[in-house]
C-alpha cells in the first residue's frame, strides 16, 4: 500500500514539475504612456519579439508620460509577481530607482529601454543615441535656416533622460557650430500635443520673426505642427520634428514638417525583449546597445528602407 502511495506521490511530482517547466516565460514590457504611436510601434516590436522567442509579453504602463508615481506602482507590481524578466522605459531618471534595487535583490533581470536611470542595477541599457539625434536635429534645422538667425526649442517633460539629452546635443552642437543662430526660446509640452501646441503659440507670439524650431519628441511635435498651420505659418518657419506619426508624415509630406529626425520604436521594442531572453538562455547580453536614428525628408518617404521604418510590418 506504501509503495503504490510513494508512487503516485512520486508521478505527481513529476507531472507538476512538467507542467511548470512548460510554463511560458514572462516578460514584463512597461513604456512611459501607452497613448502616443511611439509606445505603440515598440509595443508592435515586443510582441514579435513574444512570438519569435516563445515567452508572454505583459505590456502595461501608465496612459501620459508624466504619470511617474503610476508607472512606479505598475513596475513594483510586475516585480510582486516575479516576473522572469523587465524591461522599462523611465518616465522619469530617479523615479524607479529603488523599484530597480527590488529587482535586482530578487534576481530578475532589468533592460532599461528609451531613456535612461541613474541607478546601475540594470543589466542592459538599450536606446536610441539621443544625444547624437539632437546633433543631428540642430545640423538640420542649421541647414534649413541658413546658418543664421532664431530659433527655439519646444522641449518634452522634466525629468526624461532620453529627451533631454536630444536637447543637450542640440544646443551643445548650436552654441559650439553655428555661432550666428541664438536659441530665443524653450518651453516644454509636457508630453500633450495640446500643452505643446499653447507653448508654440507662446514662442511664436513672443518671436514674430523667429526662423526655425526643434521639437524633442512626439507630442511637442505634433503641436508645433498645429501651432503652424493655425497661425499659417507653414513653410515660413523651418521645422524639424523628432519621431514620426501618420499625422506628422502627411505634414511632411505637406511642408509644414521640413524633416523628422527618426528613431527604430519596433526594434526597440524588439531588441529589448530578446535581451531579456538572451540572458534566460545563459548569455550575457551588452551593457549598454545604441541604435541610430535617421533624418528623413519628404523625398525620402518613398525608399523602401524608409517606408519599412516609418510603417513596420507593413509592404
Amino acid at each position: 500500500m506504501r509503495s503504490k502511495l510513494a508512487a503516485a506521490l512520486a508521478a505527481i511530482v513529476l507531472l507538476t514539475g512538467a507542467c511548470n517547466s512548460s510554463k511560458k516565460r514572462r516578460i514584463a514590457v512597461i513604456p512611459k504612456a501607452t497613448s502616443h504611436i511611439f509606445w505603440l510601434t515598440v509595443h508592435s516590436g515586443a510582441e514579435a519579439a513574444g512570438q519569435k522567442f516563445g515567452v508572454d509579453i505583459i505590456w502595461n504602463g501608465p496612459p501620459a508620460e508624466t504619470e511617474y508615481d503610476r508607472q512606479m506602482q505598475i513596475v513594483d507590481s510586475m516585480i510582486a509577481q516575479h516576473v522572469d524578466g523587465l524591461a522599462v522605459a523611465a518616465a522619469e531618471r530617479n523615479a524607479l530607482n529603488r523599484s530597480l534595487d527590488r529587482a535586482a535583490e530578487l534576481g530578475i533581470p532589468v533592460t532599461v529601454f528609451d531613456s535612461g536611470v541613474d541607478s546601475s542595477n540594470y543589466m542592459t541599457f538599450l536606446a536610441t543615441d539621443n544625444y547624437e539625434a539632437g546633433r543631428m536635429g540642430a545640423r538640420e534645422l542649421a541647414r534649413l535656416v541658413g546658418a543664421k538667425g532664431t530659433v527655439a526649442i519646444l522641449m518634452h517633460a522634466p525629468g526624461s533622460a532620453s529627451t533631454m539629452d536630444r536637447e543637450r546635443g542640440f544646443d551643445d552642437v548650436m552654441k559650439a557650430e553655428f555661432p550666428q543662430i541664438q536659441v530665443v526660446a524653450r518651453q516644454f509640452g509636457m508630453s500633450d500635443r495640446s500643452k505643446a501646441m499653447g507653448a508654440a503659440e507662446n514662442i511664436l507670439t513672443a518671436h514674430p520673426d523667429l526662423n526655425g524650431i526643434f521639437a524633442s519628441s512626439e507630442p511637442s511635435s505634433i503641436g508645433v505642427s498645429l501651432a503652424l498651420k493655425s497661425r499659417s505659418l507653414s513653410g515660413k518657419v523651418k521645422f524639424v520634428a523628432f519621431d514620426s506619426s501618420d499625422s506628422m508624415i502627411e505634414d511632411l509630406k505637406a511642408g509644414v514638417i521640413d524633416a523628422m529626425v527618426v528613431q527604430d520604436p519596433f526594434k526597440m521594442g524588439f531588441e529589448a525583449v530578446k535581451t531579456l531572453v538572451d540572458k534566460l538562455n545563459g548569455a550575457t547580453p551588452p551593457k549598454r546597445i545604441d541604435l541610430p536614428a535617421r533624418v528623413v525628408h519628404k523625398a525620402d518617404l518613398d525608399k523602401p528602407d524608409v517606408h519599412a521604418l516609418l510603417f513596420p510590418g507593413k509592404t
